[in-house]
Parts: C-alpha cells; sequence; structure tokens
C-alpha cells in the first residue's frame, strides 16, 4: 500500500526543521557543553566554555541563531520505498524549504551560485542532498547546516590496506593538529572509514549527526572513537586554541566495507555548534 506524502508537507518540514537547528543545539551536545565547562580548570579555557555556554542561553531567550554563520543546508533523506510523494517533485520541495527557512528564519544566507565566478543566490539554495531509499511508508529528515570555519578544516587521507588501528588514528589527529584553532573548538570530529573517496567523505559528514552520547555499536571501533578523542584532547589545542582539556567534545565514526587495495579515512570537523534536527513524516 503506497503512502502518499505531499510537497508542501516536505517543504514545510524543511523550513522548520532550517529554523530550529539553527536556534537549537541538540540536547546532548548542550549538555556535553556544559560539561565541560565544569571540568576546565585553566582559567581562560573556563573562561571561553561559560562564554559559550552563555550563547547559548542566550540565543534560546532571544529565539536567534546560535552562530553567525547559520551554514549551508545539508540534507539527509530516508524515503520510504512505499512512499508516493505528489504535488511536484521532492529536490524543488526541498529547495524550496530551505528557501523559505532561511528568508522567513532570518538566517544568512551564505550559498553562491558559482565555485569560482561567486555571486550569493540569496536564497541559501541549492542545499546538499543525500538521499536514501528504505523500506517502509514513512519519510524522515534530518537538516543539518554546515558552516565553513570548521567545513574547511576537513580532510582526507588516502591509506594502504596495510595501515593499522594506530595509523587510522594518526591520519585523524594530524588533521586536528592542523586544524588548530580555526574549526572554533571545542569540536565534534566526524570519521568515515572505507567505500571509496567520495563516499568516505559522506560517512564522516553523516557521522556530524549522531547524537554524541551515542557511542558506534561496534565495541572495536567503540574503542578507537574514545581513544581518538583523548588523543585529540591530548593536543592541548583547547576551546578556542587558548589551550584546555577540551578541544574536542566527541569523535563519531562511520564505516563502509572497501575495496582490498585501499583504506579511505576522511574527517568531517564541526565547530561546538554541530548542528542538525530530524523529523519523520
Amino acid at each position: 500500500m503506497l503512502r502518499e506524502i505531499s510537497c508542501k508537507t516536505i517543504t514545510d518540514a524543511v523550513e522548520r526543521l532550517c529554523i530550529q537547528s539553527n536556534k537549537q543545539l541538540p540536547h546532548d551536545l548542550t549538555a556535553c557543553i556544559r560539561q565541560a565547562a565544569n571540568w576546565e580548570e585553566k582559567p581562560i579555557a573556563k573562561s571561553i566554555m561559560q562564554d559559550i555556554c552563555e550563547n547559548i542561553d542566550a540565543a534560546a531567550q532571544l529565539d536567534i541563531p546560535i552562530c553567525q554563520d547559520t551554514g549551508m543546508a545539508v540534507i539527509f533523506a530516508q524515503i520510504g520505498q512505499d512512499v508516493h510523494i505528489t504535488g511536484g517533485d521532492f529536490e524543488s520541495a526541498v529547495n524550496e524549504g530551505v528557501k523559505n527557512g532561511y528568508q522567513n528564519g532570518l538566517l544568512r544566507k551564505s550559498v553562491v551560485a558559482d565555485p569560482i565566478r561567486r555571486g550569493n543566490t540569496d536564497t541559501n539554495t541549492p542545499a546538499i542532498l543525500h538521499v536514501q531509499i528504505v523500506p517502509g511508508d514513512r519519510l524522515q529528515l534530518t537538516v543539518a547546516p554546515k558552516g565553513f570555519g570548521s567545513e574547511n578544516m576537513s580532510g582526507m587521507k588516502m591509506l594502504t590496506p596495510a595501515a593499522d588501528r594506530d595509523a587510522v588514528l594518526q591520519a585523524v589527529v594530524d588533521i586536528v593538529q592542523k586544524a588548530g584553532s580555526n574549526p572554533c573548538p571545542p569540536m565534534v570530529v566526524g570519521v568515515g572509514i572505507g567505500g571509496d573517496f567520495e563516499y568516505c567523505a559522506y560517512l564522516a559528514k553523516k557521522a556530524l549527526c549522531r547524537p554524541v552520547s551515542q557511542r558506534h555499536h561496534d565495541p572495536f571501533y567503540a574503542s578507537l572513537e574514545a581513544d581518538i578523542l583523548n588523543a585529540v584532547n591530548a593536543l592541548d589545542i583547547g576551546p578556542q586554541g587558548f589551550s584546555g582539556k577540551t578541544t574536542a567534545l566527541a569523535v563519531n565514526i562511520e564505516t563502509f566495507p572497501t575495496h582490498i587495495a585501499g583504506l579511505p579515512v576522511a574527517v568531517n570537523i564541526g565547530c561546538h555548534v554541530t548542528r542538525h534536527a530530524s523529523v519523520i513524516l
């Protein structure tokens, strides 16, 4: 039995999620930030973390974005194979929702029409859209606005299959160390391992949408997440680069099978405002 979902329903949902995600951090990330503010010992680091907490509170009280860079809209869509989208085409409906969200939410529009010749589109579209067809009759949308202070510091390593766990750990740490204070730490580190060149980067971006309180389901990778987090925090970059215990709040890893001749590793860095919000239609 097919279930119909209208393009207007999709557009309205994307609009709401664009506004919500830019004004409210996920609860577990907010809790992680507040915890970090408590455990920081150096005066400057502690003061910065307290300022970040006050900024989150002010955004909620004033109903304004948490960060002035309201990002490029990245949308992950899981479409049930028993869903029939009516009243238009899906991609246009998503972009209309982004346009409405950024206009009606008074969010900064940062997308340019051409990567070299530039020229603002004035709508923050087109969005980056990732679509997955799944069983069922539901449509899940996740909107993850991505600021480019952190995006610019992301990186990738095409390791050889001879690389081991420690080599993967070191590849991630090297990228974070090179990023330094530029991604507005404390950061969330999304790591993609496996697949191929482009899919590995997708996995790293997808990893940023996993709750920071949720560890990888495979104990091997959960352990690697913990070890990378410890190694990153040992860099002593600290909040906003002023030294301290909290360079990263979490490390999230997503994996996929890969070719016998390679071991791709991608790192997508999110700043402390690693935003995402979801809905199931």
